[in-house]
């Protein structure tokens, strides 16, 4: 890319960029704070479904200080939904380290970013480039299909990530790396997309050697996918005086951390009358899930959180267990008698994944 079509860029991003709520306005110093817990919620997740927990967080820790000293119970139940449940967890380890050994303030260099919990080379980058105007190489999803139509990369995904990193380098330049970062994802996110490029508004068309060959959304080639495998579990709603029993899962593993429904992997958590309540469909990174819910009353109270029911929504279950606690809700009448309602599902094309090992406990299905 030639400077002129990196200033065209520059100048397309000044009257067209995302109004984003953790941007900084014009004139502004962007606060490195917000600017790592945006990438942190954006990875693997869409701009409008980690925005309201952006500013919810925002609202709740305005800054690394106190989200350090949060309890980690109180910051992984205002994450769920969110999904990737280690990115909750490193979250409270990056804004501790940063608190105790940093000042409360980040690095301002990429190498000494990498230093912290949960922060990659993508992260680091981004922080580096946006939050302190270091020269980096910024490289998300957006950014990689910018790049691969830009130069028509015929190397197939994933093998081409390495060479597209080269590319990006190879036009980042040297002052506004910040900007120049945020306008490639802009560019992807609003024009160059996956399935409809709209090259008569982008300002590198001219440059574009996909645009050229006249199929610019054959790019980036992408290798075929193993179809996902399908596993089967049971998870339990066990009700006792208007309360339902939760657990917490372990801290490392699928939904480390979590408050959840009890699953089979525990086995049935009280000795009752079982009754077939339906099941729901989940999709996560590695696997699909169909889990079958089973309902009882309880005689006692084993041991276990026991939950209002009316206050389901204010536990912080999880995607795939708020699923679960609206399908027992239902069968209760639609929800009735409930004051808080459940957290908002996700986008299905934006599946909560595991933090860990994989195994909820569950069955291989053909």
């Amino acid at each position: 890319m030639s400077v002129d079509a990196s200033d065209a860029l520059l100048r397309w991003f000044a009257v067209d960029k995302r109004q984003l709520p953790w941007r900084a306005e014009a004139g502004e110093r962007p606060d490195p704070y917000r600017v790592w817990l945006s990438e942190v919620m954006l990875q693997q997740t869409t701009v409008a479904h980690a925005s309201p927990y952006f500013e919810a967080f925002t609202r709740r820790w305005p800054d690394v200080e106190s989200l350090a000293v949060a309890a980690q119970e109180d910051v992984m139940a205002a994450w769920a939904g969110l999904g990737y449940y280690a990115r909750a967890r490193n979250l409270i380890a990056c804004a501790r380290e940063v608190a105790e050994d940093h000042g409360g303030r980040f690095p301002d260099t990429e190498e000494g970013l990498r230093k912290l919990p949960g922060i990659g080379r993508y992260t680091a980058a981004a922080i580096a480039a946006i939050a302190f105007g270091r020269r980096a190489i910024v490289v998300d999803a957006n950014v990689e299909r910018v790049v691969a139509r830009l130069f028509a990369v015929e190397t197939e995904l994933p093998a081409a990530r390495e060479e597209i990193y080269r590319l990006a380098g190879s036009i980042t330049p040297d002052s506004e790396s910040g900007d120049f970062a945020q306008a490639m994802m802009d560019l992807g996110a609003t024009i160059c997309t996956p399935r409809s490029p709209d090259c008569g508004f982008c300002p590198l068309a001219p440059g574009c050697a996909a645009r050229a060959s006249g199929h610019p959304q054959l790019y980036p080639r992408k290798a075929a996918k193993a179809p996902k495998p399908k596993r089967e579990g049971i998870a339990y709603w066990l009700e006792h005086d208007g309360h339902v029993l939760l657990v917490r899962r372990p801290a490392r593993g699928l939904l480390g951390g979590m408050l959840a429904l009890p699953t089979d992997g525990e086995g049935a958590p009280a000795d009752a009358e079982w009754r077939d309540a339906g099941s729901v469909d989940h999709v996560f990174t590695h696997f699909a899930l169909n889990m079958r819910l089973l309902c009882a009353d309880a005689r006692a109270r084993p041991s276990g959180t026991w939950w209002p029911i009316e206050r389901i929504g204010e536990a912080g279950l999880p995607t795939l267990f708020a699923k679960l606690a609206s399908l027992s809700l239902q069968g209760r009448g639609g929800g009735e008698g409930t004051s808080s309602p459940l957290l908002p599902l996700p986008s299905p094309s934006h599946p909560t994944a595991p933090g860990g090992p994989l195994p909820l406990p569950c069955r291989e299905r053909g």
